[in-house]
């Protein structure tokens, strides 16, 4: 927590600010640069940033670099500044000691939430869910291209998935999804964090305003938001063209920028653009 001085080799300059913020910059652009193996970008956004799991075949001391990491993440938030990648949200909520729950699944893999609900459709119509599908207690998960069965539970291999235990399978998933699979990185990354932040400085914020605290508040293209703006139901064929959706974006238009963050992380789960 003492005070840090920078200076770049070869380049002259006095810190009063700037060096440190380039800094901070640069060291968690190049850690959460995908290309270095930590990080990689989300199924469901690609602006979003998540935990790696094949990171532990790619360095031999990869729990150092998460444990560095969220030093650094600490630091720039003690000192006000900022960090230049934004994290899947389920990660600031494991920060700030919050509660993971289902739901977050869905904004984590959206996709494979939906498969999961298919499953209960199933189950909920009588069907039967171990003849149909014959799924077992495992999940098959993908690292530096080669494809492994990974048990859910002990004996997951041997335990078919069925109208009775559905909902335990979905339990070992979201488990698996949002903890058990990078839970060695996740932890280091915590510890690191915590080496620096106070936790009980934390409970003031939502896992949104802590983002927003350590990426800062993004310059938002409005016109760029309304050209990528999907329109679904009622509004898929007139679109913006809807008076409902007109007088929407003009209330938007009004909103500071904070405002705009926060309405940017409602719909896409962050407010990085």
């Amino acid at each position: 927590r003492k005070m840090w001085r920078f200076e770049f080799i070869g380049e002259a300059g006095i810190d009063a600010g700037g060096l440190a913020r380039e800094w901070f910059h640069l060291v968690s652009k190049e850690i959460f640069d995908p290309d270095m193996g930590f990080w990689l970008s989300s199924e469901a956004n690609q602006m979003l940033m998540d935990v790696n799991p094949a990171s532990k075949l790619i360095h031999s001391d990869y729990l150092v670099y998460y444990r560095f990491l969220g030093r650094v993440m600490g630091k720039a938030m003690f000192d006000g500044q900022l960090v230049a990648g934004h994290m899947v949200p389920f990660i600031y909520k494991h920060l700030l000691g919050w509660p993971i729950a289902f739901k977050d699944l869905k904004t984590y893999d959206e996709g494979y939430y939906a498969n999961l609900q298919q499953i209960k459709q199933l189950a909920d119509t009588g069907e039967d869910v171990e003849m149909i599908l014959c799924m077992d207690f495992t999940a098959t998960v993908e690292m530096l291209g080669e494809k492994q069965d990974v048990e859910l539970v002990p004996g997951g291999a041997d335990k078919p998935v069925t109208n009775d235990n559905y909902v335990e399978y979905f339990e070992a998933c979201f488990k698996y999804k949002l903890m058990e699979r990078v839970r060695p990185q996740l932890n280091e990354l915590i510890l690191g964090f915590f080496d620096v932040i106070p936790e009980p400085l934390l409970t003031v914020f939502d896992y949104q305003e802590l983002e927003l605290i350590m990426c800062g508040l993004p310059k938002i293209d409005m016109e760029d938001w309304r050209e990528n703006t999907e329109y679904s139901g009622d509004y898929e064929q007139v679109g913006e063209d809807y008076p409902v959706c007109q007088w929407f974006w003009e209330v938007v238009e009004g909103f500071d920028q904070e405002m705009k963050a926060r309405l940017l992380q409602f719909v896409t789960g962050t407010s990085g653009v």
